[in-house]
């Protein structure tokens, strides 16, 4: 795989450099027509890439990564012939993650209204850890193995989520989220979730799924999780980019956190602002790779670099996960308190905001 040896010019190629045909090979005028090899690439797992040179090594790292990621989105097509064909079982299950604030929505009411057949609901509000004073944070092992042994799910079992939020994804990603943190790899997310099954007269069904209860083994992988005392130390070592996920407006402190007591706006210093809405076209459907790649480099975040995202309680922050894996990185880690979280235990010099400025 490395570059041919260089040949002796010969012919009319002789004649166009000004060599003779009898020089010494890869030499015209005692000076060299070729610059010598590239050094061959001697790093970990050498054994694996013979021949090949450093670049050629990087180049092939990241087509492998591509190969083994699990695709992270479905299509309604996709889906569709899925439940047409009668997959849907303990190889293939559905969730339905709706969460909608309250006092707007319900979800769990609309799920029994109608859902994509075969459909389980994800209640967010019992798979979480009930006992932190913090919002949404992740429950145990144990709580989580067990709640999705209850949906029928197993560690063999291909998961698709959806929401029916009018966005066309909102806590889906959390959810999507949750299953890869706690080991589980075959999870996808509906492109253009309930609201685009909707639009393209998909069938629903009100009737409940009752799927065969299935045993999961949750193992929690601390890669894609960082905690308040990690990201503090992250102020000083700067070893990871932070990137937040919430609107322009709550991120600078100049509009209110919806529905929240005591929770300034702000954000955390160093932090850049890519609110998770931008991922996302008007019709509701995962903007493409390359669109999602232009994001990243415009706001100067190195997808090449370590990653943490954060938002205000760890739910939209999975947007700005969903949308590394679509370009190639499976490893971005959710501070999962976030900032519901920072500002009440960070120091004040780590949170910035112009919100008490601007209300004096």
């Amino acid at each position: 795989m490395g570059r041919p040896f260089p040949q002796r010019a010969s012919g009319a190629a002789a004649g166009l450099l000004g060599c003779s045909e009898h020089t010494t090979p890869g030499e015209c005028g005692g000076k060299k027509l070729f610059p010598d090899p590239a050094p061959l690439y001697t790093g970990p797992h050498a054994a694996l890439f013979p021949g090949f040179h450093p670049r050629q090594v990087m180049r092939r790292a990241e087509t492998m990564v591509h190969q083994v990621l699990y695709r992270a989105l479905v299509s309604t097509k996709w889906l569709a012939e899925s439940v047409r064909a009668g997959k849907l079982g303990p190889g293939l299950r559905v969730l339905d993650a709706s969460w909608y604030s309250p006092g707007t929505r319900e979800a769990r009411k609309e799920y029994l209204e109608r859902h994509v057949p075969g459909a389980s609901f994800f209640d967010i509000e019992e798979c979480r850890n009930t006992e932190s004073p913090y919002e949404m944070m992740l429950p145990s092992e144990a709580h989580f193995a067990d709640y999705v042994g209850r949906l029928g799910i197993s560690n063999q079992t291909h998961v698709v989520v959806y929401d029916g939020d009018n966005l066309g994804c909102f806590y889906a990603p959390r959810v999507w989220w949750m299953f890869r943190v706690f080991g589980h790899r075959t999870v996808s997310v509906l492109n253009g979730g309930f609201r685009n099954w909707l639009k393209e007269g998909l069938p629903v069904t009100s009737e409940p799924s009752r799927p065969e209860p299935a045993v999961f083994k949750a193992t929690l992988d601390r890669s894609l999780l960082k905690t308040y005392e990690q990201v503090l130390e992250n102020l000083e070592s700067k070893r990871f980019q932070l990137v937040d996920s919430r609107s322009q407006g709550r991120y600078l402190g100049t509009e209110p956190e919806p529905d929240a007591v005591g929770l300034d706006p702000g954000h955390i210093r160093g932090s850049v602002n890519m609110p998770f809405l931008d991922f996302l076209t008007a019709d509701g459907f995962e903007k493409t790779p390359e669109e999602l790649r232009a994001m990243f480099e415009a706001k100067k975040v190195n997808l090449a670099q370590p990653l943490i995202a954060t938002c205000r309680k760890g739910v939209t922050a999975c947007h700005i996960a969903l949308a590394a894996y679509l370009c190639g990185k499976p490893d971005v880690a959710v501070y999962d308190g976030s900032w519901s979280e920072w500002f009440r235990r960070a120091p004040p010099e780590t949170r910035v905001s112009q919100w008490k400025r601007e209300k004096a």
